[in-house]
This record gives structure tokens, C-alpha cells and sequence, in this order.
């Protein structure tokens, strides 16, 4: 072999070696699988949602992109359906149908697709309305997990399209001078906030069904006008969602509905508002505009905070029912003129100690330096059962630097305090049971020897600037009206709605 063929097969060696170590590093490094606990996965989304509103059998797919930002591959060791082989959803991933899949190898930097497939039957009414699961995904000791959600049964859902910083993610329902209203056809489910914008009216006819998604609510905002029109036969319900006998009773399933200065009177009559964390919150944002919050013949009970919170508010409300709240019942705070005629508030709250009374009457606020800025404040109270478990059940909370003034007129009371001043009571008594029939199951009617049977003023009533001469249950109530929403009728428990 001649130098220059030598040189060249030298050459070609040193290259190919050179070209192979390169080529072994490269396979080494690739096989490398990193185990830092610190690397976590992303994903396009936090929350799959199935927003299709099925008409018939439902069999819709949507997908999930998983990343790896980190520079090394790492392994996954387990992506699997938190529900198992019971779950409606079914995965795909990277072209292997499962319902859990293990030791997924992702080079740096690199993603994946998982495509979701969620099967239902919406005519089955003993589905949920929001049909939930999970994929869990385990990657070195770390768990993550990305929610699932399809709607279960037909209805019309509301889900957010809006987020602002600062406030929960909502969708307008009404917007500014639009007047819309929800039927009985269907029932809505709330998915975030449903809002009705400045000047827009939502008109709720009798026997619709509003269910509201974890943490959601209604926002009346500013201007914005709300009119529930129930009846005795068909009233408005607001629940949570969930529909198994578990959630029955159980507080705190959604957030609250929130009702702001209106342009016209909000009106809510025949509605049964409960299992939320705040039943009705009634505040004004900047000024009063003349209007107030009518509330009538309505039930609002297990709340794990608040039954009825106002803020400088305007209400008027007759024949209702706030019970079982795990903070107050009645928190009327930062002035207002309110008005209550034959309205039973009983706190028997089972799920906890509850430290706070049921009614609370306030007339001023303080900021976080300790400014305090007072406001008008003045209330009525006629006819009305104030009870529950606690030995105090009222609390005043009032400053001097403005107006104050409430009055209770042939009330019966749970209390410690003195009631004997006549420029704030008349024809009261205090502290004795008032015998529902059976608040474990929050019926408040009145049991055959309750004290507060004929200890109602009928001029209370001849005087309402609403006509309540019908109890909640559309019986009569003249001319020896009963304390408390429900008249007594001897001999009979009356059903209720």
C-alpha cells in the first residue's frame, strides 16, 4: 500500500471513529432518564371540558397536550383515569387506547397528545348535570392531575368565557338593555359566574331549575335587574349541581348570588335558594338608585356562611324562611333600610360550633387602618321568630356618627339582652321554644303548642306595603295572625313546596 493510501485509511478510521463516539455519546445521553423530583410536567389545559349540548346518545372527543420543559427526558411513570375502568371518559395515548398506562418515556423539551373520549347518555336523568373524572399523572414522586367535565343530561348550560383579574370567570347572560328569560323547559347549570351586565333584565318564569358548578354563582352587577317570578305550585330553585342524595343537604356546594344597586326594583318571589355558602348578598357598590331588593315567600337555607348579607342595602321582605346557616342568617351591615314582615329565622346548624348569632344589625364599616365610616341605618321587624340553637341569637353593632334606628313589634326572640325599651320593641317575648314541627329537616311550621300561635299584630300585616295576608303556604292568616312565615292550622301539617 502506498503513504497516500495508508494516510487515507488513517484518515477514514479516525473519521468513522470520531462519527461513532459522537453518534454512542448522543444514544447514551438520550438513554439518560433524569429522576429530579423538581421536574413537574405542563399542560395546554388544566381542565378538559366537554361542552357539547348532547340531543342524543353523546360520544365526543377532545385532546390534551402534555409537555416536558425541561431539557431531559424524563419517564412518566403512570397516566391513568382517577375513576378506572368505571369512568364514562377513555384515553388515547400516542395511538394506545387505555384506561392507565405506564412508563411513558418524554425527551426534553418534548410533548405528547392524549385524546379524551367521553361516552353519555343525556336522557338519563340519573346522570349529574356536570359528569366529572380526572387524569392523573405520576413523574418522579410528583402526582398531577388535569379535571374532566361533560355535561350529563340535557340543559342549558352557562359556562364562563370571561376572566378579569380580580373576579371570579363569568359569562353575561343579559347584557346591557337585553331582557331575557329563562323557561321551566330545561334546567340551566351555571358553570363560573352568570352575569346580567348594567341595564340588562333576567326574567326567571315559575318552576325553572338554576343549578350552579363548584364555586359558581349569579351576579346581578350594577344597573343590572333581576325578576324571579315563581308560584306556591312552582317555584324557583338555585342548588348545586350535584344531585345524589349525598349533596340533599349539603352546605356549601356554590358561591352565591350577588345583587348589586339596580335600576329597577330586583324581585324574587317563590324561590328556594339553598346549599351554597351565601344564600343572597345585596349590596350597593357606589350609591343607592332608588330601588331595593323585594324578597317574598322564599326559603333559603344551608348555607355555610351567610342566609342574607346586605350592604348598605334597601330590602323588603315578607313570608320567608332563612334557616341553618353555619355563620348568620341575617347579616344586615353598613346601614340600609330594611323592612321584614312575618319571616321565621331559626338557626339550628348541625355541622359545626357556630360562634355567631343569627341576626346581626350594623351601621358602619372599618377599613384595615381602622377608619370607620357609618351610614344611615333603619329596620323593621313585625311578626317575626328569631331562633336557634345559640343563647344569643341578636347582635347590634352600631356607631353614633350616623343614624340609627330598628324596631321589633310582637317578635319572639332568642336572647340575652334586654327587651324592654319601648323606642325599639313592642309586644315582644323571648326564649321560648317555638316548637316547629321539625327543624332537623327544616320544617318550620308550628306544632300544635307553640307560644307564638295568635301572638301576631294583624295591623302588621294591614299595614305591609306588600299584601301578606296569605302565609308562605297560601293559607289565610286573619284574623289572629301566627309569628313567623307559617300560619298554624289546627289538626293538619300543611305541605310545603
Amino acid at each position: 500500500m502506498t503513504k497516500a493510501g495508508s494516510r487515507n485509511t488513517t484518515l477514514f478510521t479516525s473519521v468513522f471513529l470520531i462519527i461513532s463516539l459522537l453518534y454512542l455519546s448522543s444514544c447514551k445521553k438520550d438513554a439518560i432518564i433524569h429522576t429530579d423530583p423538581s421536574v413537574k410536567l405542563g399542560f395546554s389545559t388544566d381542565t378538559v371540558i366537554f361542552d357539547t349540548v348532547f340531543t342524543t346518545l353523546g360520544s365526543v372527543t377532545r385532546h390534551l397536550k402534555v409537555y416536558n420543559p425541561s431539557g431531559n427526558t424524563i419517564r412518566i411513570s403512570s397516566i391513568r383515569l382517577a375513576g378506572g375502568s368505571q369512568s364514562p371518559y377513555r384515553l388515547n395515548i400516542d395511538g394506545e387506547a387505555a384506561f392507565a398506562i405506564k412508563d411513558v418515556e418524554l425527551a426534553g423539551n418534548d410533548s405528547l397528545y392524549i385524546f379524551v373520549r367521553v361516552t353519555i347518555d343525556p336522557t338519563d336523568e340519573n346522570n349529574p348535570f356536570v359528569v366529572t373524572d380526572s387524569i392523573l399523572f405520576e413523574t418522579n414522586g410528583n402526582i398531577q392531575d388535569v379535571d374532566l367535565a361533560a355535561w350529563g343530561q340535557n340543559a342549558n348550560y352557562i359556562l364562563a368565557d370571561t376572566q378579569v383579574p380580580g373576579f371570579p370567570k363569568y359569562k353575561i347572560i343579559a347584557h346591557e338593555f337585553e331582557d331575557i328569560t329563562w323557561t321551566a323547559d330545561k334546567p340551566y347549570v351555571i358553570y363560573g359566574f352568570a352575569v346580567v351586565d348594567s341595564n340588562g333584565t333576567l326574567r326567571v318564569n315559575a318552576g325553572a331549575r338554576i343549578y350552579f358548578h363548584d364555586k359558581s354563582g349569579m351576579w346581578i352587577y350594577k344597573g343590572g335587574t333581576i325578576k324571579v317570578n315563581g308560584t306556591f305550585e312552582e317555584p324557583v330553585t338555585f342548588q348545586g349541581d350535584r344531585l345524589e342524595d349525598f349533596y340533599k343537604d349539603l352546605p356549601g356546594q356554590w358561591d352565591r348570588i350577588w345583587i348589586n344597586e339596580g335600576s329597577f326594583n330586583n324581585e324574587i318571589n317563590y324561590a328556594v335558594i339553598r346549599n351554597g355558602f351565601i344564600g343572597i348578598q345585596a349590596e350597593t357598590l357606589q350609591e343607592q338608585m332608588g330601588n331595593q331588593l323585594i324578597l317574598t315567600n322564599t326559603i333559603i337555607e344551608n348555607m355555610s356562611g351567610y342566609g342574607l348579607l346586605s350592604r348598605f342595602y334597601n330590602i323588603t321582605a315578607n313570608n320567608n324562611v332563612i334557616a341553618n346557616c353555619g355563620q348568620y342568617l341575617a347579616a344586615l351591615t353598613w346601614g340600609g333600610l330594611y323592612d321584614f314582615r312575618n319571616c321565621t329565622f331559626a338557626n339550628y346548624w348541625p355541622l359545626s360550633v357556630r360562634p355567631t348569632p343569627s341576626l346581626v344589625l350594623n351601621n358602619y364599616f372599618e377599613d384595615n387602618m381602622g377608619q370607620v365610616t357609618a351610614f344611615e341605618f333603619d329596620s323593621y321587624f313585625g311578626n317575626c321568630i328569631i331562633y336557634g340553637r345559640n343563647e344569643e341569637e341578636m347582635l347590634y353593632l352600631f356607631n353614633d356618627e350616623a343614624p340609627y334606628d330598628y324596631f321589633f313589634d310582637n317578635c319572639l326572640f332568642k336572647t340575652e339582652l334586654e327587651i324592654d325599651d319601648i323606642q325599639h320593641y313592642d309586644n315582644c317575648f323571648k326564649n321560648e321554644d317555638p316548637l316547629f314541627i321539625d327543624y332537623t329537616i327544616n320544617d318550620y311550621q308550628l306544632d300544635t303548642l307553640s307560644p307564638a300561635i295568635d301572638r301576631g299584630d294583624p295591623e302588621v300585616i294591614n299595614t305591609s306595603p306588600i299584601d301578606i295576608s296569605l302565609d308562605i303556604l297560601q293559607v289565610p292568616r286573619m284574623p289572629d295572625p301566627d309569628l313567623g312565615a307559617y300560619a298554624f292550622v289546627p289538626g293538619s301539617r300543611m305541605p310545603s313546596f
